[in-house]
């Protein structure tokens, strides 16, 4: 797996996950870390699904610098898959992950598929004096979900010794979390940009670090217009189950994944 690194080090940084092909929200997410005076800003995967228009989301990266790396939907799309490799095992999920992919694979481009392969598969690089390694699953799988309530700090230890890291940034559970260890190593779950966190609010979230005796961690609420999206959504034929969660904040697919606290702090 290729890493990318930096020698450089950072005294605040944007990191962000899931775009899932809301380049509205992209574009909001990162004027306001360039606001912010995030010095770089970091792409932890899944640029594309639950539509629409995919494509739109790579010239913004592109305009900004972003560093990016690649998570499951992004290795499915550069080596022509057929399937996401979302990790899901219940069937109605599964239903809603083929329809997501179908739309998001034949709407990108031959030209931006081809650009996903070249994406690392990790990120690496300094928040002050604290080394920060960057996943999208785990470090030991891409689609592994790193859930706040079943995720042992022993396993977050053992990710940490691993990657030789003091701070451990993954994503594609899509809910933002933080924990900090005893010997005060972290983990920070990112979030996603591309839908909210299923708490009955329409925004969606991004993470901010800051050096320090410590790294700090903030989680930045993102306001952008989600009515437009869902309209894009409709026009494009995307399931009204998508739409749904972009205009109520409440996940109507992808839940049976969820552990049973996460899952109750939701509608379904």
């Amino acid at each position: 797996m290729r890493i990318w690194s930096s020698p450089t080090p950072y005294e605040r940084v944007a990191l962000f996950g899931g775009i899932y092909s809301n380049h509205l929200a992209l574009a909001a997410a990162l004027t306001d870390a360039a606001d912010r005076g995030a010095e770089a800003l970091f792409c932890l995967g899944d640029l594309g699904a639950f539509g629409p228009h995919p494509d739109k989301v790579f010239p913004l990266l592109e305009k900004t610098g972003a560093i990016v790396m690649q998570g499951n939907y992004d290795a499915s799309l550069a080596s022509g898959r057929d399937d996401c490799q979302c990790g899901y095992t219940d069937p109605r999920d599964n239903h809603f992950a083929r329809l997501s992919y179908q739309y998001t694979f034949r709407n990108t481009s031959a030209a931006n598929k081809a650009w996903l392969g070249t994406l690392p598969g990790a990120l690496r690089f300094r928040v002050g004096r604290q080394f920060v390694h960057c996943c999208h699953g785990s470090p030991r799988l891409i689609n592994e979900f790193l859930w706040e309530s079943t995720t042992p700090d022993a396993l977050l230890r053992r990710f940490l010794d691993q990657t030789a890291a003091d701070v451990l940034c993954c994503t594609h559970t899509g809910i933002t979390w933080e924990r900090r260890l005893p010997d005060g190593r972290m983990a920070v779950n990112v979030g996603a940009i591309g839908r909210p966190e299923n708490d009955g609010n329409t925004h969606v979230w991004y993470a901010l670090l800051t050096a320090g005796r410590e790294v700090g961690v903030e989680f930045i609420p993102v306001p952008y217009d989600h009515e437009a999206l869902a309209a894009e959504k409709e026009g494009e034929g995307i399931p009204g189950e998508f739409v749904e969660t972009i205009r109520t904040g409440w996940w109507t697919t992808c839940l049976e994944s969820l552990p049973a606290k996460e899952r109750a702090r939701g509608r379904f």
